[in-house]
């Protein structure tokens, strides 16, 4: 994973889900479900504003008691959040997320919005390194028709 950018290598063909900040948390909460991601991206057009997450509903919406379907994303959402260029190594996203604590991470290019990335992402691009840099060991070792399990 050491060299491994997030776009290729982590992100691609993304479908980037959003809504503006004036959208219910009850429709980015359906959204988030529909598309299996814990995070959604709130745009202002095609600026980015802020992300909303699961954590942001359990701590801003439910904790307090907000209703989700009179409270807007502006009103709950992170604001302004840390972002990321494409070419920036998956261990510097990682590294970001740990220190700062949170799991999804927008990916940014010239202010325009590529997409994100998620503390899940991340592992899978670990895990597919480290299969990879066994089955090179193994090639290496055991010579190159060593079977593998694969």
């Amino acid at each position: 994973m050491p060299n491994r950018k997030l776009v290729p290598d982590v992100i691609r063909d993304q479908d980037i889900i959003s809504l503006a900040p004036e959208a219910m948390v009850r429709t980015a909460v359906r959204a988030m479900a529909e598309h299996h991601v814990g995070a959604i991206l709130v745009m202002d057009r095609a600026a980015l504003k802020g992300i909303f997450s699961e954590r942001d509903l359990t701590t801003r919406v439910v904790a307090p008691g907000l209703d989700p379907d009179t409270t807007a994303l502006a009103a709950v959402m992170s604001i302004d959040p840390d972002t990321l260029p494409p070419d920036a190594r998956a261990i510097e996203a990682l590294d970001l997320m740990c220190v700062r604590n949170y799991r999804h991470l927008p990916v940014v290019e010239d202010d325009r919005l590529v997409g994100i990335v998620s503390i899940r992402d991340l592992y899978a691009a670990v895990h597919a390194q480290m299969e990879q840099e066994i089955h090179d060991r193994d090639e290496f070792i055991f010579g190159q028709n060593y079977p593998t399990g694969t």
